[in-house]
């Protein structure tokens, strides 16, 4: 019940805007990942940045299993298998960003698509953690067996080959 296993991969790409380059980015995390993107609204009107509440501005994937760690692994090659200790938050969970999605090995430069930055975020969980989501008679999670910084950073080390820096 100690072992810790990626309970999922959250990929998010936001544009900022609705239209074409939404439509576009959704195809580019598509291809990357395998699955169909959904689409995230606007929280709120920033009239500077001129977004609109409710408008779409962003698109993002879940993926869990095997996809999550296939997707992980050609991940962390396209940043050099390098994550900063800042990376890390006191829960266990792992979020990092690509500038380009074409660093990823495998993905091709599309003229048409174009190239857009990506936030990857990694949840590290423990068998039993069930019991927080569960619908019927939810339950929290014990302080002995959520996951600290430190057996987050081990786990990575261990499992993926990640050198971890200041």
């Amino acid at each position: 019940m100690r072992r810790i296993r990626i309970g999922k991969v959250v990929v998010n790409i936001s544009v900022g805007k609705s239209g074409e380059p939404l439509e576009k980015a959704a195809q580019v995390l598509q291809g990357i990942t395998g699955h169909k993107p959904a689409q995230r609204r606007a929280k709120k009107t920033i009239k500077n940045f001129g977004i609109r509440k409710g408008e779409p501005i962003s698109c993002m994937v879940t993926l869990r299993g095997g996809d999550a760690s296939a997707f992980l692994e050609r991940a962390l090659e396209a940043v050099g298998r390098r994550l900063k200790l800042s990376s890390f938050d006191d829960e266990g969970n792992v979020s990092f960003g690509l500038k380009e999605h074409i660093e990823i090995p495998g993905v091709k430069y599309d003229p048409e698509l174009g190239i857009y930055g990506m936030n990857i975020n990694v949840y590290l969980e423990r068998p039993g953690y069930r019991v927080k989501r569960r619908r019927r008679s939810p339950s929290s999670i014990g302080k002995a067996h959520k996951i600290t910084r430190e057996e987050a950073v081990k786990f990575m080390e261990e499992t993926f080959s990640v050198q971890i820096g200041g």
